[in-house]
């Protein structure tokens, strides 16, 4: 039974401030826990949002960043700050509560894609991805993005507007050359364009502010990106950001080692746009995976994969979703492919992070590396000696 009071909610934004936004934010540490000890504001949430993901700390502090609410770019930080934030909100709460309604947590985190390589590029090649979850489908594009493991030589998608740094365990195989992709598509129950400017505000306001991992230890910081990659990432959130992501990349200004978050992902989206669009399917992911699944090429291998996603769902739908991926990979050369925290599917055996922030990264229900959340490190873990096994 789900209960829903002022005191749930506040449970839920302490929880939200110590769980996740601790040693990631400061902003959304700090904000969450003022929200958790404010009654008048946590009655407000629950009497006007429905009880469930509506509720989602991450989903209000990203419509109040994408309404350009005070101190959007870095967050409120301390009591004067918070009792403006505060007063703005709630001055403006329907147009908040609105974007809370129509909108979804969709944090399309591309510099992913430096985590999954190592497991897609040791796939029989070809590969038809197909990303659960896919939101604006920036995932879906790890050949259009640039990589650099360990401070070493980058390699990649020539002309590539990002580069994603990654940091590797010994016994990484670390891959050196892209994965050959022939088919791609993704399910969302709301799909995101790259190539509509509200869309790309939406993706943008739901990085977080401050966060402690913007910069890449043991790689060069570069300062022009940070500057120049996207005038909207300032001040504002998105003032026109659509329309002004494209101009100061093709300027040869690249989203390398030591930019942001928000201009990594403004570089990835822009490296996106230049590709053939992949289908997007609006749907739930039950509903839609074994028809999409249908369309991809039999001589490829066929990956089913997701990242940060099986998380919005209860339990029963998880174990009816592998249920579902499993009996699809059954007939057909096929892998699934999950990067998700590892009490989203508490079945799976090995290791549990150090980190409570890291994933775990798991190739057909089998973990093989433990990663940073945002793509920054792999742990690769030895394999489990098998019976017969010297």
């Amino acid at each position: 039974m789900v209960v829903n009071s002022a005191q749930a909610v506040a449970d839920r934004y302490a929880d939200f401030s110590w769980q996740q936004a601790r040693g990631v934010s400061r902003a959304h540490e700090e904000l969450t826990a003022r929200i958790s000890q404010d009654p008048e504001f946590c009655d407000l949430l629950a009497a006007s949002l429905p009880p469930g993901n509506k509720q989602q700390p991450n989903l209000l502090l990203a419509a109040v960043r994408y309404l350009d609410g005070p101190h959007a770019a870095q967050g409120p930080r301390g009591d004067f700050a918070y009792r403006t934030w505060r007063e703005w909100t709630i001055r403006h709460w329907d147009d908040v509560r609105d974007v809370m309604m129509r909108r979804l947590t969709q944090t399309n985190e591309p510099a992913r894609c430096a985590a999954l390589l190592p497991v897609l590029a040791r796939l029989p090649q070809p590969l038809a991805l197909l990303e659960v979850g896919a939101a604006a489908g920036l995932c879906l594009h790890p050949d259009r993005y640039r990589y650099r493991y360990d401070g070493g030589p980058e390699f990649g998608a020539p002309g590539s507007p990002v580069v994603f740094p990654c940091r590797t365990s010994p016994g990484t195989p670390v891959p050196a050359a892209l994965p050959q992709v022939v088919w791609r598509a993704g399910i969302d129950l709301e799909p995101l364009d790259p190539s509509d400017p509200d869309d790309v505000r939406w993706l943008q306001a739901l990085v977080w502010p401050g966060s402690e991992h913007d910069t890449d230890p043991g790689t060069d910081v570069g300062t022009s990106v940070g500057a120049d990659i996207g005038a909207g990432t300032g001040a504002t959130i998105g003032t026109d950001v659509g329309a002004g992501i494209g101009a100061d990349i093709r300027a040869g200004i690249r989203a390398d080692v030591g930019a942001d978050r928000a201009g990594r992902q403004l570089a990835a989206i822009e490296a996106v746009r230049g590709a053939p669009p992949a289908p997007l399917v609006r749907g739930d992911l039950l509903d839609e995976l074994p028809a999409l699944a249908a369309q991809a090429p039999r001589e490829a291998t066929l990956v089913v994969f997701h990242t940060a996603v099986l998380t919005y769902l209860p339990l029963e739908r998880r174990e009816e979703f592998v249920r579902v991926v499993r009996s699809l990979l059954a007939d057909r050369p096929g892998h699934w492919v999950s990067q998700e925290h590892h009490s989203v599917l508490p079945w799976l055996p090995g290791p549990r992070p150090a980190d409570a922030h890291h994933l775990t990264l798991a190739v057909d229900g089998r973990p093989v590396a433990l990663t940073e959340q945002h793509g920054r490190s792999v742990q690769w873990l030895p394999r489990p000696q098998e019976p017969g096994d010297s």
